[in-house]
Parts: C-alpha cells; sequence; structure tokens
C-alpha cells in the first residue's frame, strides 16, 4: 500500500462531534478521529468518562471539547452542533452512536416503549445530523457516519423496538444521503456483537461468549477498534466515493449469534399437553 493511500485516512484540522463517546464505540471513534488529525466533540452523560477520552484525544495533539448532556433529547443532541462551530471553528464530521433499547418481548412493548426507542435511536440522530448540515456546508462539506446495529436486518426474539428502530435508522442513512449529496456523504455501520458494556454479561459468562464465538463465522466476538476504523474510513477521503451505503462489521454474521431463550407465548384455553380444552 502506497503513502498517497495511506494519507487518504488522514482528516488533519477537521472538526468531528462523537455522541455517546464517554466509552465504548464512541470513544475509541472520537480517538481514531484524533489520530487521524481531527479536533473533537465529546459528548455523553458522565464528565469522568468524557475527560478521559479527552485526554487521549489530547494525546495525540488534537483538540477536544467536553460536553456533558442528556442525549435521549434531540434538542441536545442538535446543540452539539453550533457548539462545536462556536468552540473549534467547524464542523466536518458527525459521529451518531448514542442509542441502544433493552431487549423485550412484544407483549411487554407498549407504543411509549417503541416511541422511545425510534426517538433515542432515529430522532437524534436526525437532530444532530439536520443541525450540522449548515456548517458543513459552509466549509468544504462533510461526512455523517450513524451507528445501526446487525439487528436492524436479522431477526430474534426480544429485539422488537432495537431492531426496528435501527432498521429506520440504517433506511434513514439512505435517504438522508439521498437528500444531501453530493457535498455531505451519510453512511452508517451494521455493528455485530461488539465487547462494550452492554455485553459486559457475556465477558462475565465463559459458555454464554463461547456460544456466540461459535455462531459467528470469523469465531471471535468485535473489539472497539473494528467499529472505530470503520467510522475512520467513511469519515475520510479514503471513503469518498460512498454514501447511502450500510457498512456490516458483523464478523460475517448471516444469523443472530444471542439467544435470549423467550419462551412461545402461551395459548389461553389449552391443557398442559396443548390440546384445546373443551368448552
Amino acid at each position: 500500500m502506497t503513502a498517497g493511500v495511506l494519507d487518504r485516512f488522514r482528516i488533519p484540522g477537521r472538526v468531528a462531534v462523537v455522541t455517546g463517546a464517554g466509552r465504548g464505540i464512541g470513544a475509541a471513534s472520537a480517538v481514531a478521529l484524533a489520530e487521524a488529525g481531527a479536533d473533537v466533540l465529546v459528548a455523553a452523560r458522565t464528565r469522568a468518562q468524557l475527560e478521559d477520552v479527552a485526554a487521549a484525544v489530547a494525546a495525540h495533539g488534537r483538540r477536544a471539547h467536553v460536553v456533558v448532556a442528556d442525549l435521549s433529547d434531540p434538542e441536545q443532541a442538535a446543540a452539539l452542533a453550533q457548539e462545536a462551530v462556536d468552540v473549534l471553528g467547524r464542523l466536518d464530521v458527525v459521529v451518531n452512536n448514542v442509542g441502544g433499547t433493552i431487549p423485550n418481548t412484544l407483549l411487554d412493548t407498549d407504543v411509549a416503549y417503541l416511541t422511545e426507542a425510534f426517538v433515542f435511536n432515529v430522532a437524534t440522530a436526525h437532530a444532530l445530523t439536520r443541525a450540522a448540515v449548515p456548517a458543513m456546508l459552509a466549509g468544504d462539506g462533510g461526512s455523517v457516519v450513524n451507528i445501526s446495529s446487525v439487528m436492524g436486518r436479522l431477526s430474534a426474539r426480544g429485539y422488537l423496538a432495537y431492531g426496528t428502530a435501527k432498521a429506520a435508522l440504517a433506511h434513514y442513512t439512505r435517504l438522508a444521503a439521498a437528500d444531501l449529496a453530493p457535498h455531505v456523504r451519510v453512511n452508517a455501520i451494521a455493528v455485530g456483537s461488539v465487547l462494550t458494556s452492554a455485553l459486559e454479561f457475556v465477558a462475565a459468562h465463559e459458555p454464554t461468549r463461547r456460544a456466540m464465538e461459535a455462531a459467528t463465522p470469523l469465531a471471535r466476538l468485535g473489539d472497539v477498534d473494528d467499529v472505530a476504523t470503520a467510522v475512520l474510513y467513511l469519515a475520510s477521503p479514503a471513503g469518498g466515493y460512498l454514501t447511502g451505503k450500510v457498512l456490516e462489521v458483523d464478523g460475517g454474521l448471516g444469523a443472530p449469534n444471542l439467544d435470549l431463550h423467550l419462551p412461545d407465548l402461551a395459548r389461553s384455553g389449552a391443557d398442559a399437553d396443548g390440546a384445546a380444552v373443551a368448552r
């Protein structure tokens, strides 16, 4: 690989906003962008975590700006765009990493729960993207990277709200890319099973981890740098001919690798053998 090709992964002097940046994928992405030359606004709920990430950004000689915010609120998410311009001088890259929804059965997923999943995973991304576009257009254009999930295309019990919201985010990516081309690129990453805090129980339970690894074609779970390098690719000139695409960083999954072991629904009016009760 020539030096010229490697240079396409550099983003010197650019400014990025990364949400959910206190730990996990968000933190790794912020540091990767800094290593490639960007100044980074990092946002999440917990200041101590953000300060650690800011220190890692500074270790690469780049500026970091910490914003403590409740990013389940679209208005607070949207405000990050102007904050980046005011403090760091411009805005070129947005990584919409905040999101997630606790698994739940269909009958336990009421309308409010489903709506909350859409707000947290889709509306917040839209709010920040929409606010960022004018700043990007005032500069050299920009790149938006949305963190979606493999569960946006696969099906398994318990993921109705989460998977539906992540599928919506993936298609939002395609539609936003069409609206914002050619100056602002919008892509997404469909993340598989990555060892973040959300999967701490897997790391702590060896049989579950081994089963998940066995069900993954690459025979391992992902780490946060697997995703962060994909974020850098999509955010940098290296990915400059991609927009409206969902990059699958999932170890090759064609089916879910984590079974929540939710039972079949019991039929009312059925006896213990499953036969209908006479009425």
